[in-house]
């Protein structure tokens, strides 16, 4: 089952590699307006760079340079292709009947791979340009090669030919070549490279108006040019009116314009070998690749945002909601009459509370002290399910009145509920862990909402006992604001899913009609409270009863805990999956219930570690101070949400000091559960129970009685 991580590794270094090929190719650099090259020193250029022709061979030992011969204009292009200018530039070419050499971007190729295409079938020549435009005199060695050979490898992949020709960016002519510009050049060279400079710059990148670029391209003279325009990098509508203009001038001026390699007589484009067109239709594939996962996270981080809005408003206006019909209730059975609130008679009848118990030495006399203190008649059984801890001895040497022992093989949670349920004398059926203790109201007050007859259980208001520290601290808020609103907003939808282990009440008669608890599932509780659903009956949440519970103390046990949970909601909603194309109570579960959890517990969990990586993504590449501003507004709406969840829970918002906090482990540790239990379900590996470490912390807090 360990593969599964190996899986997980690979899908995250596989979008973080696509994600530094964005970034590289459209964060690192990109195609701008050019500039004047970056000023330095040129002490080490020799003498027949600076003062020679535009093209310079430094391929072997002896240097040379070159020009074009008399009356001879080589017509060159950079920056392109661009979707808008490159074609209007083409067109202007196809009009004169003149060919020229653009010197492409490989970012801007591989996202106009048609017009590359089309360059070359129109006659036109291709040069490197490096592959995001970056200023190769600045950039590092390793930099140096992946942009040359990146922009090599995607003429290549797009045209199946391999180019001899750069031109550096920003780059002009001989005698503004640096000392590290000249450190390129001499790089390139040895990897059969003749570089490209400039003798006629129209300065189009400056726009500064047909005129003035006709002016900068005027030729007096038979010495041959080569002269540098733009077909990309920004508006070059000056550019195409201006060469238009030109190209008619030379002509009448009797000027051959043609490609450079033309010009030169060379060959400078020549067929790829299988190898390199190869390596460089798959390079172009990976980009693309690239592309299209980016733009799918980003179409779904939006997606995501959106759900996770959507869910905070709903929550917060269902919580609303059933925050004010609580009110009503209860103002009604303080005998308030108004005509608005409906007089519900207060359930008086004793109750049979079951504790399943499987080595609960540690808390057990505190659970069934508590419940026994009830001000509510009640009946308490505890089922023994095979303990080695003796918590069948310490119940029983309690003495209290009407609690019961039952001893009983190991078997499992379920059958110990169901031996309960067999010895119970009374109709309403209240199930607590062994974990857990109760307040003294805590049972008179859930079982309230059986006056309504089509009810049929009721969950309960579970509170984390031990608090303490951050761990506790992050689990109390998940309680509070996780499990307690999705609760609320559960129960005005009627649609609840799970009535907790830790409290919950039922009608007898309910939980035989659906064949009492089963053990199909890791998740006894959800099981059986979509069973109920499925069979018609209402399932509510009652804020104002509250039991306290232990909460792992350590991330191994929560760890544990929370992925027996989830492994065993995937059953159950797997189970009850027919839900969703039945009627009534059952297609509310199935087409609310089971939906809202599916993506709310299952997708999103999936998806976040892709989110925190594009999150590391953004800081890098991105604007980080945006990144940052959205990540603040995300957690000012986790915060807002905590402190009304907690303000109804009537809870101190103290702890909520640590929520900034329990976005980089606790919510980590959550979707990774998330993770396996999905891989668990898929791969159909059985799941054992896992059982919680119990720290015998158990009591009701000091203060509870006062402030309920």
């Amino acid at each position: 089952m360990r593969a599964h991580w190996l899986v997980l590794f690979a899908v995250l270094v596989a979008v973080a590699s696509a994600l530094c090929v964005q970034g590289y190719l459209h964060h690192l650099s990109g195609i701008g307006d050019d500039s004047a090259p970056s000023a330095g020193s040129a002490g080490k250029v020799p003498t027949a760079v600076s003062e020679g022709g535009p093209v310079i061979d430094a391929r072997s030992g002896a240097l040379r340079t070159a020009g074009p011969p008399e009356r001879t204009i080589a017509l060159t292009f950079d920056d392109g292709p661009d979707p808008v200018w490159t074609p209007k530039i083409l067109d202007v070419l196809k009009k004169h009947h003149v060919h020229a050499t653009f010197f492409v971007v490989g970012s801007a190729a591989v996202e106009n791979p048609d017009l590359l295409r089309q360059m070359v079938a129109d006659g036109n020549e291709v040069g490197v340009h490096t592959l995001t435009h970056v200023d190769l005199g600045s950039a590092p060695a390793w930099r140096q090669q992946l942009e040359i050979q990146g922009d090599q490898q995607v003429i290549s992949g797009l045209t199946g030919q391999t180019a001899s020709l750069l031109r550096p960016p920003y780059s002009s002519e001989n005698d503004a070549v640096t000392n590290s510009t000249w450190d390129s050049i001499r790089t390139a060279a040895a990897d059969g490279y003749l570089t490209v400079l400039t003798t006629k710059d129209s300065e189009d990148w400056k726009r500064p108006g047909v005129g003035e670029i006709e002016k900068n391209l005027a030729i007096s003279g038979a010495k041959g040019q080569v002269v540098l325009m733009h077909d990309g990098g920004g508006d070059r509508s000056q550019t195409v009116a201006a060469l238009d203009a030109v190209l008619s001038r030379y002509e009448e001026q009797g000027y051959h314009v043609t490609t450079l390699g033309d010009a030169l007589g060379i060959n400078s484009m020549n067929p790829a070998s299988i190898g390199a067109e190869a390596s460089g239709t798959a390079f172009v594939a990976g980009i693309r690749l690239s592309d299209w996962l980016v733009t799918a996270i980003s179409w779904a981080l939006v997606a995501s945002g959106i759900v996770t809005f959507l869910r905070a408003v709903l929550v917060i206006g269902f919580a609303a909601r059933h925050r004010r019909e609580a009110l009503r209730l209860r103002a009604a059975g303080r005998g308030r009459r108004r005509l608005s609130i409906p007089i519900r008679p207060a359930m008086t009848e004793p109750v049979t509370v079951i504790v399943p118990a499987y080595n609960e030495a540690a808390g057990i006399e505190a659970a069934v002290r508590s419940i026994a203190a009830s001000n509510h008649q009640v009946e308490i059984i505890v089922v023994d399910d095979g303990s080695s801890d003796g918590t069948a001895d310490l119940v029983e040497a309690l003495a209290l009145p009407g609690v019961v022992v039952i001893r009983k093989e190991n078997g499992g949670k379920p059958s110990a509920l169901n031996a309960g349920l067999c010895a119970a004398s009374h109709q309403l059926i209240v199930m607590v862990d062994g974990d857990t203790v109760f307040e003294p109201d805590t049972v008179r007050k859930l079982i309230q909402p059986f006056a309504d007859p089509r009810i049929g259980a009721v969950s309960g208001n579970t509170k984390v006992a031990n608090r303490d520290g951050i761990l506790g601290a992050w689990q109390h808020i998940e309680y509070v604001v996780g499990f307690n609103l999705d609760r609320r907003l559960f129960d005005v939808a009627e649609c609840m899913p799970t009535v907790p282990g830790a409290i919950g009440a039922f009608r007898r008669d309910a939980l035989e009609r659906v064949g009492g608890v089963s053990d199909d599932t890791l998740a006894e509780d959800t099981d059986l409270t979509m069973a109920l659903c499925r069979d018609g009956w209402r399932v509510v949440y009652q804020d104002d009863a509250r039991a306290w519970t232990e909460a792992p103390a350590s991330l191994g046990a929560l760890w544990r805990q929370r992925y027996r949970w989830c492994y065993g909601t995937l059953q159950a909603m797997w189970k009850h999956r027919g839900a969703v194309v039945q009627g009534g109570a059952a297609g509310k579960l199935g087409r609310r219930g089971l939906g809202y959890l599916l993506v709310l517990q299952v997708l999103l969990p999936l998806f976040a570690p892709v989110v925190d990586v594009f999150a590391v993504y953004g800081l890098v590449f991105l604007d980080p101070v945006r990144i940052a501003a959205l990540w603040l507004i995300f957690l000012a709406v986790q915060l807002c949400m905590a402190a009304y969840a907690f303000r109804i829970d009537k809870e101190s918002l103290r702890p909520l000091w640590t929520l900034p906090l329990q976005q980089f482990v606790y919510r980590q540790l959550m979707y990774l559960v998330v993770i396996q239990s999905v891989v668990t379900a898929f791969a159909g590996v059985h799941l054992r129970w896992h059982r919680m470490e119990r720290y015998g912390s158990l009591t009701v807090p000091a203060g509870v009685k006062e402030n309920a």
